[in-house]
């Protein structure tokens, strides 16, 4: 069994290898390799610091240099030393860079379209390249702090509505549940975390601030290619980081049996059951957990 998994895997390897044209000296047709190709899509998908693009790509500091050194030779970027520290080298495309950065962007369109058009079910592989691509870059996903209101929030937040209906008895309408205001999860009262792989939402939470003594955590949601990886816990624990910061010792939570998974989480890191604490018709299970005191000075 073991070395069918292995097999599969050396397969998938070798299929996506040759699909998306790896070792093409001439990546896309445009005269140069993958490897500068990306560093020229990370530049133009607004990376600028060489220490953010090595990290972003995985690259050694050499590598990186080399290539950079190519692309400038070519005239499509600019390099230029910090103004304060000549270390911190930020980089830009020259009009003949973005003029290239666009024309890999339109190739590359094209060629996804072509491979999502190769399966009769491209929602399903869409779901596979999701978790696959989700799993490799498990190390890569961050946390960030949200506007309630911005477009990646919302989205989750979307996500999360429809997955409630459909695991819920009775589905669930939002307008029927406790929706927190948007100012009630914004800083200085509370905060709304969104967790991104390579700039895709896949997980949020909220923290709402109220006049009650205590914080509610609000719209806890990992995306289904994202399960499995931690990254609910990732959620909670940061943030009760930032409830400490914003001065919320006491935190408060409701819930639903239905969502074992999240249940099982509460339970496990510090989470007491305690009544119910308000009219929502959803939950049906309530918690709270007692923060220590944030000190600072």
């Amino acid at each position: 069994m073991t070395t069918d998994y292995i097999s599969r895997i050396r397969r998938f390897h070798r299929a996506v290898t040759s699909e998306v044209g790896l070792l093409d000296s001439s990546f896309l047709g445009r005269g140069r390799p993958l490897g500068p190709a990306r560093v020229l899509n990370a530049i133009g998908g607004g990376r600028t610091e060489v220490s953010e693009i090595r990290s972003y790509l995985s690259l050694d500091s050499g590598l990186l240099s080399r290539l950079l050194r190519g692309l400038e030779g070519e005239g499509l970027i600019e390099v230029e030393d910090g103004e304060t520290d000549g270390r911190r080298r930020s980089i830009r495309l020259t009009l003949a860079g973005a003029q290239e950065y666009a024309a890999y962007e339109a190739l590359s369109d094209a060629q996804a379209a072509e491979i999502l058009g190769k399966h009769a079910m491209p929602e399903k592989l869409l779901a596979a390249m999701d978790l696959i691509a989700t799993a490799l870059g498990k190390e890569r996903i961050h946390l960030e702090e949200a506007d309630p209101r911005s477009t990646a929030a919302q989205a989750c937040m979307s996500a999360y509505y429809t997955e409630l209906s459909s695991r819920f008895e009775r589905g669930f309408d939002v307008a029927l549940s406790c929706d927190p205001d948007a100012s009630d999860m914004e800083r200085p009262r509370g905060t709304f975390l969104i967790a991104l792989s390579d700039g895709l939402p896949v997980g949020c939470v909220g923290l709402k601030g109220t006049t009650k003594g205590y914080g509610e955590v609000k719209r806890l949601w990992v995306s289904q290619e994202a399960r499995g990886l931690g990254l609910s816990r990732r959620l909670m624990t940061e943030l009760e980081r930032i409830a400490q910061d914003v001065g919320i010792e006491l935190l408060r939570l409701d819930s639903n049996s239905a969502l074992g998974e999240a249940v099982a989480l509460y339970r496990k890191t510090g989470w007491t059951e305690i009544e119910r604490f308000n009219d929502d018709p959803y939950p049906d299970l309530f918690f709270e957990k007692r923060l220590a005191r944030s000190w600072s000075g």
